[in-house]
């Protein structure tokens, strides 16, 4: 996968279901694992060994204490944040809509109703 520009000063606030991954891993890390693992179902031990793809990314400690936070088994996809974090580092819609595999007019949509980049509203970072 290409790289992304880098991050803005401050980043999109994360919706509900996206909020326990960003505040476990940070937005920078929890961008990285949801466009990799959203939709797939996975299972989160409290007490890794090391030798899953989840763990290679995020590492064995993040791993334990996704689990302790008790997610749903289903990683969310997330595209709605995922577009609002891809617009605030500078990609077109277009190059959304292909990385999020999804139309243009979707991620327009989700764009202009979706959180903002508002730092008063940005809490968590």
């Amino acid at each position: 996968m290409t790289a992304l520009p880098p991050r803005s000063s401050f980043p999109p606030p994360p919706s509900a279901h996206v909020e326990p991954f960003v505040r476990v891993l940070g937005p920078d890390l929890a961008f990285d694992f949801l466009m990799r693992f959203g939709g797939a179902e996975l299972y989160l031990s409290s007490t890794p060994k090391g030798r899953s793809e989840v763990e290679a990314l995020i590492g064995s400690d993040k791993v334990a204490e996704l689990a302790a936070v008790g997610l749903p088994r289903r990683v969310p996809t997330a595209k709605p944040w995922l577009a609002s974090v891809m617009k605030s580092r500078g990609l077109s819609h277009a190059e959304i809509a292909r990385r999020l595999h999804a139309a243009d007019v979707t991620v327009r949509g989700w764009l202009s109703r979706g959180p903002k980049t508002d730092p008063r509203q940005a809490s968590l970072f």
